[in-house]
């Protein structure tokens, strides 16, 4: 089922993939990531002022990385805000999705974690480094097929 931002994106040519709603009504949208950059501009000027959250997942052990973006419309004397959820998949053996922190501020410490936690290289952003993690940290904790160092062999060794 196809929603009213599905269809203006379809009405103005805009490659996407709509993938129906979520259990609250909100539309979920896929996007490629070489097709990201320009979709957020244009859903920026379209009135997804506000970036509620960005948050990232691993999909499956070997298989893609998402980021995900809620975005809301806010609007003066509206009760009910307009929101929408882009996915964004990437291939986990080189993860790189446009960043869209000159479009929304609010992406800089959430496209910071994703990167910390999953790997993800968010081209453009201005300062990406771990953020969680000390930087001498090897490897990406929320991936499902990371393998997490054996602490205990270390404490165990005095």
């Amino acid at each position: 089922m196809q929603g009213p931002l599905s269809a203006w994106l379809v009405k103005h040519g805009l490659v996407h993939r709509s993938l129906g709603f979520d259990y609250q009504g909100i539309e979920t949208l896929q996007i490629k990531p070489e097709d990201w950059h320009s979709i957020a501009v244009i859903l920026y000027v379209y009135g997804y002022n506000y970036l509620r959250s960005q948050c990232a997942y691993d999909v499956a052990p070997g298989g893609l990385l998402a980021s995900v973006y809620h975005l809301t419309r806010i609007e003066y004397g509206v009760d009910q805000p307009e929101e929408v959820c882009i996915k964004v998949f990437a291939p986990r053996s080189n993860p790189r999705i446009p960043s869209v922190f000159w479009i929304w501020k609010s992406a800089d410490f959430q496209e910071r974690e994703s990167y910390d936690m999953l790997g993800i290289c968010y081209d453009t952003h201005p300062r990406l480094k771990r953020i969680l993690m000390p930087e001498s940290w090897i490897g990406w904790p929320l991936r499902k097929d990371y393998i997490a160092p054996n602490f205990y062999e270390i404490q165990d060794a005095h």
